[in-house]
């Protein structure tokens, strides 16, 4: 039993005690400790869902290299904290409960595994896509002594319905360009669709076709059809009408009563839509779809507004496309961080 600092062995924990076991190597959390005779599963606790985000970085190089393993651990020990990597925006992020939880995690990783880090606002992972269809045509030709370059693409654009992922089709006839050389055309365009034209967000729902193009029997390679792929795309793109797209989540919030005004009225501020509304007991249920980047931080302004007397749950739902007069905003921020950079 643990009394304070002091730990007394005691040959039985009875019901309802807290005991404490030492250098248990396989045991998690919700597992139960059971004779071998008698196995003995206890339903494990429902924990709840995180509703709170923030990136994590290492604050050196030397938190870098431990910051995973750490990461890992807390989150075993604390099923209410998750850890997963942002694909599109490159960023690790940690989720729990609020503000105060990640903090404490924070001040946790460097006592206990002493690995510094900073937690910020995690970038909402935008993409890209294309309105209307375009044609692109690309020559990659370079002549230097010697072997030259040169690889010539043409690629159509077409825009598929939101939520598709990309495509690449090869309609070359005649062999206007060798069969060995379209993977690498394809290669080229897949490699170039990691940034798009408008803020370099990855491009989504784009269909290239390769229908024409011309190589030289010396000169060509590999290499310049997909310098040539990559660089018709991104032309192409330009053309194509380029829109922003951006997370929609579905919110749902559980308010009391006389603060439900409050809350529709925050969240029409957040360029929410607010689908309906279901009374529970004292309290009403405020069903809603709103824009990720509007509530990156939802649960500091609930608590604030609410002195902590509503709880909310949120799930991604899909992409859609980003007011116009937003998306300048957008484009221009990131243009001045590329200018930082």
């Amino acid at each position: 039993m643990l009394r304070g600092k002091t730990q007394e062995p005691v040959p039985q924990v009875s019901t309802g005690d807290i005991g404490a076991v030492a250098k248990l190597n396989v045991t998690g959390t919700g597992d139960t400790l059971c004779h071998q005779d008698k196995p003995t599963k206890i339903t494990p606790i429902i924990f709840p869902t995180p509703i709170f985000s923030e990136a994590v970085h290492p604050k050196t190089k030397a938190d870098v290299d431990k910051m995973g393993t750490s990461l890992s651990r807390l989150s075993e020990e604390d099923p209410t904290l998750q850890v997963h990597r942002e694909i599109d925006t490159n960023e690790t992020i940690l989720s729990g409960m609020g503000d105060t939880h990640l903090d404490v995690a924070a001040e946790k990783m460097q006592r206990k595994f002493g690995v510094n880090v900073e937690l910020s606002i995690p970038q909402v992972p935008y993409k890209e896509t294309i309105t209307t269809s375009a044609k692109a045509e690309y020559k990659h030709k370079k002549q230097s002594g010697g072997h030259g370059q040169y690889g010539h693409v043409l690629l159509e654009l077409e825009p598929l319905p939101h939520g598709s992922d990309n495509e690449f089709a090869g309609k070359i006839v005649g062999g206007a360009i060798p069969k060995n050389y379209i993977p690498a055309v394809e290669k080229g365009v897949n490699e170039a669709a990691h940034e798009g034209v408008l803020a370099n967000y990855p491009v989504t729902g784009v269909k290239a076709t390769l229908y024409d193009g011309s190589f030289h029997p010396v000169d060509s390679s590999e290499i310049c059809f997909k310098i040539a792929g990559a660089q018709a795309l991104k032309k192409g793109l330009s053309q194509a009408q380029p829109i922003l797209l951006e997370p929609i989540m579905n919110l749902k919030v559980t308010v009391p009563g006389d603060l439900t005004g409050d809350i529709i009225g925050d969240l029409n501020t957040k360029r929410a839509r607010v689908l309906g509304m279901n009374p529970e007991g004292d309290n009403n249920i405020i069903e809603a779809q709103v824009p990720l980047a509007e509530v990156q931080r939802y649960a500091i302004d609930l608590k604030s507004m609410t002195q902590g007397r509503a709880s909310y749950t949120m799930e991604f739902d899909r992409y859609e496309e980003v007011p116009a007069q937003i998306t300048q905003r957008i484009v221009a921020e990131r243009q001045a961080e590329k200018d930082q950079a």
